[in-house]
């Protein structure tokens, strides 16, 4: 595949009007070559997912989060925010990332966590369209629902909220969500599942009679890897796709 086609690609999975004013999307990384033949996929361009691509000879990363939201003036190996790239360059291998796009678009992470999650009549969530809203096909109680969330996303949850709370509608945004605790409650959500959620934002949905799981960025939008391939593979089937195997949670148990 042609880089111009891979770019193509994603901005049909992830279409670029979707992106929010503050991002940092697409092709941020020029490859060494156009010929796209193998591209290895994380939520983050890490320096280890840097050196893995250099291992593979892969010739794209593909990642969820940008790298240079902020904009950098050196690009130095030892600095955080230039070494993975600074490694990207010294090896040949280009970098292109999908975020608020991914997130809001149809297919995307919200709707890949809703699926995990087994929610039906998943539609977005207001008023900014960014997360989901669906309802469970029976109600359980907030223990219940948290247990089987943190099976589904393997992960350790934070629940604000009664254990013997009712669920029926779940509203959800990956990664950094909790500042829309408000709109999940307009909606009408029994609970609010999303990565994170601050101290501040957490008093809030006490106020708010909001229940809310948080269940880890991390792994709250990781689920959208496998469906991000799958999606890619069904428009051009010549590339050879990895899921990284040197990414993990930067905050776990010990």
């Amino acid at each position: 595949m042609l880089l111009n086609d891979f770019v193509a690609a994603m901005e049909r999975i992830a279409p670029p009007e979707l992106v929010m004013d503050f991002d940092n999307v697409g092709l941020l990384v020029s490859p060494a070559t156009e010929e796209i033949r193998r591209v290895l996929v994380a939520l983050d361009c890490s320096v280890a997912v840097a050196q893995e691509a250099a291992r593979l000879k892969v010739d794209l990363v593909l990642t969820h989060h940008p790298v240079m939201l902020f904009g950098v003036k050196r690009m130095l190996r030892d600095h955080p925010d230039t070494a993975a790239v600074y490694r990207l360059i010294q090896s040949g291998v280009g970098l292109y990332a999908a975020h608020t796009n991914l997130d809001a678009a149809e297919h995307g992470v919200n709707d890949a966590l809703a699926e995990r999650l087994e929610l039906i009549d998943v539609r977005p969530l207001p008023p900014e369209n960014l997360g989901r809203i669906g309802r469970l096909r029976e109600p359980v109680t907030l223990k219940e629902f948290a247990a089987k969330t943190e099976r589904a996303l393997s992960c350790t949850a934070l629940a604000t909220g009664e254990p013997e709370a009712t669920v029926r509608t779940v509203a959800l945004v990956g990664g950094s969500g909790g500042s829309d605790v408000a709109a999940a409650a307009a909606a009408g959500a029994d609970v609010f599942v999303t990565g994170e959620c601050k101290h501040h934002e957490a008093l809030a949905a006490a106020v708010l009679g909001m229940n809310v799981l948080t269940c880890g960025h991390y792994e709250t939008e990781r689920v959208v890897l496998p469906a991000l391939i799958a999606r890619l593979q069904t428009l051009q089937n010549d590339v050879q796709y990895y899921v990284t195997l040197a990414e993990a949670s930067p905050q776990r148990r010990l």
